[in-house]
């Protein structure tokens, strides 16, 4: 019963367009056709079980054990489908560390971003501007190079009063392999305004860090910060 409880669920993630908190976009498809397959197959070994099934109903202490765990089954079944799904947050990113892994085989690579226009950079993504920040610090090829980004506010750990990362965490396959990557900005006393796990949209470009306990070279300098909604699709790929 609790698998098909999961595989309901699964369905039903799906047809809400919630699948995408749990797996890349390109297995749902995939996924709802094993979750169908799954549940036919499970209704026709019920069907199967109640046509021959002729035993005595349990007694005693099986029938408890029998009761409890319909009860405890039927629990889990309406959580898993009650409860909302929720996205991944800066406690995951902190565990993770933002920025440890590769961002991607489809994020931005310095050749490809020197020859892009300048107005190109204002739609670069959170993970095509990690990227960057991993293969050049040198100021002169930020110059004059836009940042437009979304994301959800992680605390810098060398200078948390004044710096935080818009962050986004990269799925390759689903959310357990989900990389946190992320881009610091520089806002002196931040959290006056914002607080972890807010998203926010930056704009500004970026400079060398004025911070003097951090020892990130380079940050973005905003020229405007603002709260925004959760995107409906809040992870990249």
């Amino acid at each position: 019963m609790l698998c098909v409880a999961a595989l309901v669920s699964t369905v039903w993630l799906a047809l809400s367009n919630q699948l995408i908190l749990y797996i890349h976009p390109r297995y749902i498809v995939f996924t709802v056709i094993m979750a169908i397959a799954g549940l036919a197959l499970a209704m026709a070994s019920f069907a199967r079980r109640t046509d021959h099934d002729h035993d005595e109903e349990p007694v005693g202490w099986r029938a408890t054990v029998s009761n409890t765990a319909t009860i405890v089954t039927l629990a889990l079944a309406a959580g898993l489908i009650a409860v909302p799904p929720a996205t991944l947050t800066t406690a995951t990113a902190d565990q993770r560390v933002i920025n440890s892994t590769s961002v991607g085989q489809n994020s931005k690579s310095l050749g490809s971003a020197v020859s892009a226009p300048a107005s190109a950079s204002a739609r670069f993504s959170v993970a095509d501007w990690a990227s960057l920040l991993r293969q050049t610090s040198d100021t002169s090829f930020y110059r004059d190079k836009a940042v437009d980004v979304v994301g959800f506010v992680t605390a810098d750990k060398g200078d948390p009063d004044n710096i935080f990362y818009v962050s986004r965490f990269v799925i390759t396959c689903c959310a357990v392999d989900a990389q946190p990557v992320g881009v610091p900005v520089y806002l002196p006393s931040w959290k006056n305004g914002y607080s972890p796990n807010q998203w926010v949209r930056v704009k500004g470009s970026f400079d060398s860090n004025p911070s003097r306990s951090s020892q990130l070279t380079l940050a973005i300098v905003p020229t405007s910060t603002t709260k925004v909604e959760q995107p409906s699709e809040p992870y990249l790929y």
